[in-house]
């Protein structure tokens, strides 16, 4: 699993990946000539990318590079030849690779094309490589914005809350391996007070099983866990996301708070701090490039987690 972040390239996070893929494949098929071809390869598309800075001396192969493959300097050329040579390999010694990144929505929009590109050939060709990605709601939008053809390439699971069913199974179950079980009440409170947000029903729980003092968790328990829940949510969960903010996404926070839970049309946003909805565009895209809000439709913006609209409300006197 990787995960990408504002602070490393693409580059750098799928090099040691694939270096140490094909070093496994080259073990497993020793002398596979396409095994070592895509090791000159990659020797090569590291050279390539020199502006990116990638420690070489931790990735060094001991190989000649392969002059012509992977070796122009642009990312959409080269990143689509170093993944079909790695996924040639993995067809010749008959090993099926996933590549797995998270919080994709911090690749650049040339990182993004260049990826989706190379998943294109791979699909073309039929090779057993596959790329999996997860990130916030708006992959979707940029996938799409960067290749035409995406929205037919790609499948989109949602993942948010879980069903009533999925969320009564993660509260029970666990508890009921521990000979330890919930009244039906303290279930339903449960599912309201969490929004059956996977995280939350994690956090409740633990506060309500270190309160509760018999096997039997009942109402009266989640009532006593919710402030000290919040309050932990509040010190992490949410806290987290908020310091990463400048004072002017703040304040966009603060003005989408106070128009209540759900999704807001952007002008709405732009009244409630007196300027035109042009001016805070800026602060807006990166509010939704930090996964701190997204669109859920054209025009309209909302909290990309559950209860952050009431973590806002409770924080805007205090420190905004």
């Amino acid at each position: 699993m990787l995960e990408a972040h504002e602070g490393k390239s693409l580059v750098e996070l799928l090099t040691p990946f694939i270096r140490q893929t094909l070093l496994k494949l080259n073990k497993i098929n020793q002398g596979s000539e396409l095994v070592q071809e895509a090791l000159g390869v990659l020797k090569s598309f590291m050279k390539s990318i020199h502006s990116l800075r990638l420690n070489l001396a931790g990735v060094e192969l001991g190989i000649e590079a392969i002059s012509g493959q992977a070796d122009s300097g642009d990312l959409e050329n080269d990143l689509p030849d170093m993944l079909l040579a790695l996924g040639n390999a993995a067809k010749q010694a008959e090993v099926p690779i996933a590549i797995m990144i998270d919080e994709l929505q911090y690749l650049s929009a040339k990182e993004l094309s260049a990826l989706i590109m190379s998943i294109h050939k791979i699909a073309q060709r039929r090779l057993p490589l596959l790329i999996i990605g997860a990130g916030l709601p708006q992959i979707r939008g940029l996938a799409g914005n960067s290749k035409s053809y995406a929205e037919r390439l790609f499948t989109y699971p949602e993942i948010g809350a879980l069903t009533d069913a999925a969320a009564v199974s993660a509260i029970r179950n666990p508890a009921h391996k521990m000979g330890v079980s919930y009244t039906d009440d303290a279930v339903a409170a449960l599912l309201k007070e969490t929004e059956k947000y996977p995280y939350f029903i994690q956090q409740w729980a633990y506060e309500a099983w270190n309160i509760a003092d018999t096997n039997k968790i009942n109402l009266a328990d989640i009532n006593k866990a919710t402030p000290q829940a919040i309050r932990e949510l509040d010190q992490s969960f949410f806290r987290v996301r908020f310091d990463r903010c400048t004072p002017s996404e703040k304040r966009y926070m603060r003005a989408l708070a106070k128009l209540g839970e759900g999704r807001h049309r952007s002008s709405n946003i732009a009244a409630q701090l007196n300027v035109k909805s042009q001016s805070v565009a800026p602060v807006r895209s990166s509010l939704i490039k930090k996964g701190m809000v997204y669109s859920p439709t054209y025009g309209d913006t909302a909290f990309t987690v559950p209860r952050f609209h009431d973590f806002m409300q409770r924080i805007m006197d205090l420190e905004l």
